[in-house]
């Protein structure tokens, strides 16, 4: 099949169809799996700055793991690994449930928290000791300082960092198609089965990839500029 026909793609109403269908289910990963992250993340964070030791040690050691490890392993470990080893009736829940959502979810919710966890730690020793103190001087507890002081300028000073690391996880969600997640990455290669219009519909593909990112560092990008008390200033 020779010349380039990018109608032959764009013009058959099942192509289109399995093209959106996959864009849902990439929104529907990047959306779980940044969910479930950023609890996590937050969940972490507490830990870190906790002053047990054996509760930090551990939050190290998962960090160290999930940014040493590729993504791609750990997928392929929760899927063909961790899910042949479930009892028989969770297995067939999860089977009948979309297992390969589910554990593209998990595994890369698990992963992006890591990298959340670490962001939003910076972010919070990124601010200035002295505005605890003022805070408790003007009758804060600890936790309330947290909550309307600390926090708050740890989130802002993270934001770049958390949200380069939410495009990385957008990108990141066409690596469930090894775990056969029927995402856009997946719909592309049933789509170049059917068609072999290879370089038309991998065009596509990454046409709406770059699209959907500068979509979000857009949006992450005006979220920043609104943070910044110098614009709110302007305002």
């Amino acid at each position: 099949m020779k010349g380039f026909e990018l109608a032959a793609i764009l013009g058959n109403p099942e192509y289109v169809a399995m093209l959106l269908h996959g864009i849902e289910m990439t929104f529907i990963i990047a959306v779980c799996s940044w969910t479930l992250a950023m609890t996590l993340a937050i969940i972490l964070l507490a830990i870190r700055f906790s002053p047990g030791r054996i509760g930090n040690a551990a939050v190290a050691a998962y960090v160290s793991y999930h940014r040493n490890v590729p993504t791609l392993v750990q997928l392929m470990l929760w899927y063909f690994g961790i899910y042949t080893i479930l009892p028989s009736g969770l297995a067939d829940w999860l089977s009948a449930h979309s297992a390969e959502m589910i554990f593209a979810v998990v595994g890369l919710g698990l992963c992006q928290a890591a990298y959340f966890s670490e962001d939003l730690r910076s972010g919070l020793r990124s601010v200035n000791p002295g505005q605890m103190e003022a805070a408790r001087a003007l009758g804060h507890g600890y936790l309330s300082a947290m909550r309307f002081v600390l926090i708050p300028q740890g989130v802002r000073n993270a934001l770049p960092a958390l949200v380069n690391h939410s495009v990385s996880l957008f990108k990141n969600s066409s690596l469930a198609i090894v775990i056969g997640a029927p995402e856009l990455t997946h719909a592309v290669k049933e789509i170049e089965n059917l068609s072999f219009r290879t370089f038309e519909i991998y065009l596509v593909g990454t046409i709406l990839y770059l699209f959907f990112t500068l979509i979000i560092m857009a949006a992450g990008a005006y979220l920043t500029w609104r943070a910044d008390p110098a614009n709110g200033a302007r305002r």
